[in-house]
């Protein structure tokens, strides 16, 4: 079997996924700035929303739990690889074509039953508009997935990792176009975005054709593989569509107080940095890996993966998870408050910010723990343990909301988040050895988190001492910059002086 080089995987897609989030930055930044909280931009987030939720349900969701473990073990063992994914091109192209034309005829109906609160008022038929435009987004987007998958299955992860930069690329250049030339901002960025989806597409299309993987769209055909997939895909959707509705329950919730949509995807923004480079990263790169370990009978290496990748993933999410809830204001102010965004914005998004911190390391162990599952294709149990995550989520989002309001969406999420993490490590266990984290997991995951704390109290330190510069106009982003930079390097000093991790050893596994 020719290896995944497990940590050099993480190391590529995260540095891409961090391009992607770091532009994905000024695009927000941009969005808040030139357009601002209210109701333009709660219309935009509802009506990007629609396509987002149903490219995770089908894409996502879907072919990462179906697809990449069938083609994976296919091409491990030379099973003609490549007609089983024409015939997945093919049968995928054909679904998301017809949702997107039913979608496009009752856009009124799916606005909504997603951001009922917009009912009666501009933001209603602004969010129908916008998402008529964006909704095609999901048909490239769906198909990329899938080429992406292929990319990813055969040891390829820059392109697939890389291809997410071209839609940040696509709306800064759209929205500063505008800006320039006085153009709607909004219209220019809502345009944008399913041509950014055709570019990606276009992408990781070339690339898996230089990979090899040479796949062209024709008739669909029902075969006994597509069959095997669509039993694997189908509960593997609903579990994506449980956790989408998830976000639709927030937006409900949130949607009847003005503002608050933007403010909660503001936040959002925030915490998706170390969930994408981290969690996605780990995601990515695992479910391949364990799925032709198991193929091969190598259980000691799948645990080794397994275990390795859970150090990676707790040794960069822990400190950002008490960053998030040290300093929250200083990294929301910083980022965000310009323009059409004031300081009342800045301390709603800094709220949130501090909320979702909280689920922050759960999101991610998600994304460890659901490929313990997948590569056996087993996609049954991660629904049933979504539904229960589910019902947690929105007994707390509308029981809250009268106590706290539109912060109720963000602390369900996170609770929410926590126990579908209980769920998935209750229902590892029968899976033995291969689904235990081992002893070096064991001794490093506790000092982990002891350098993280000391981090959290050197940053709120840091913070008291750069609070003026923070709040001064020419300072701020020095400031910022001098914060993190201070808290990183008290971390991973702490955390090589206590034993957490080995840097040198990491950054060697990383050129391996």
């Amino acid at each position: 079997m020719k290896p995944i080089r497990l940590i050099r995987g993480f190391l590529t897609v995260g540095f891409w996924t961090l391009a992607s989030r770091i532009l994905g930055f000024v695009r927000e930044i941009l969005i808040l700035s030139l357009i601002g909280p209210g109701a333009t931009l709660d219309a935009f987030v509802a009506a990007f929303r629609l396509p987002n939720m149903f490219r995770r349900f089908f894409a996502e969701g879907a072919f990462n739990a179906a697809f990449v473990p069938m083609f994976s073990k296919k091409y491990e063992a030379g099973d003609d690889p490549r007609a089983f994914a024409n015939d997945a091109l093919n049968g995928l192209a054909l679904v998301v074509l017809a949702l997107t034309a039913l979608a496009m005829i009752f856009m009124p109906a799916l606005v909504w039953a997603t951001a009922e609160g917009f009912w009666g008022d501009a933001r209603f038929d602004l969010t129908v508009g916008y998402g008529r435009v964006v909704f095609p987004y999901i048909f490239f987007m769906s198909l990329a997935a899938l080429f992406s998958g292929v990319l990813n299955a055969t040891g390829r992860f820059a392109i697939a990792a890389a291809a997410p930069v071209l839609l940040n690329i696509f709306a800064i250049s759209a929205m500063i176009a505008a800006h320039v030339l006085g153009g709607e901002v909004i219209l220019w960025l809502v345009w944008a975005i399913p041509f950014a989806g055709l570019a990606q597409l276009a992408l990781v299309w070339v690339a898996a054709d230089k990979a090899g993987v040479t796949l062209r769209l024709g008739r669909p055909r029902w075969t006994p593989d597509m069959s095997r997939m669509v039993s694997v895909a189908l509960p593997a959707a609903l579990a994506s569509g449980v956790m989408q509705i998830n976000l639709v329950v927030g937006q409900l919730v949130a949607s009847r107080t003005e503002g608050a949509v933007s403010w909660l995807f503001a936040a959002d923004r925030l915490y998706q940095l170390p969930l994408g480079v981290v969690g996605i990263a780990v995601g990515i790169v695992l479910l391949p890996d364990l799925s032709r370990r198991l193929k091969a009978g190598d259980d000691l290496g799948a645990r080794d993966a397994y275990s390795r990748a859970g150090e990676f993933a707790l040794a960069l999410t822990i400190p950002c998870a008490v960053a998030f809830l040290a300093i929250p204001l200083a990294l929301v102010s910083v980022m965000y408050e310009r323009g059409a965004t004031t300081a009342e914005d800045s301390l709603a998004i800094a709220w949130a910010v501090a909320i979702y911190g909280l689920g922050l390391p759960a999101f991610v162990l998600q994304k460890l723990l659901q490929p313990l599952f997948f590569a056996r294709e087993d996609t049954k149990s991660p629904f049933r343990y979504a539904v229960l995550s589910m019902i947690v989520n929105a007994a707390l989002a509308f029981g809250l909301y009268p106590v706290i309001g539109w912060l109720a969406p963000a602390v369900a999420t996170s609770v929410a988040a926590w126990a579908m993490v209980v769920f998935l490590a209750i229902g590892a266990r029968r899976f033995g050895e291969v689904a235990r984290f081992d002893g070096q997991f064991r001794a490093s995951a506790p000092r982990i988190i002891v350098a993280a704390l000391i981090m959290g109290i050197a940053l709120v330190g840091l913070n008291w001492l750069l609070s003026s510069a923070l709040t001064t106009q020419g300072w701020r982003y020095l400031a910022l910059l001098a914060l993190i930079t201070g808290g990183s390097i008290v971390y991973f000093a702490a955390g090589q002086l206590i034993g957490a991790f080995n840097l040198r050893k990491l950054l060697k596994a990383g050129r391996a």
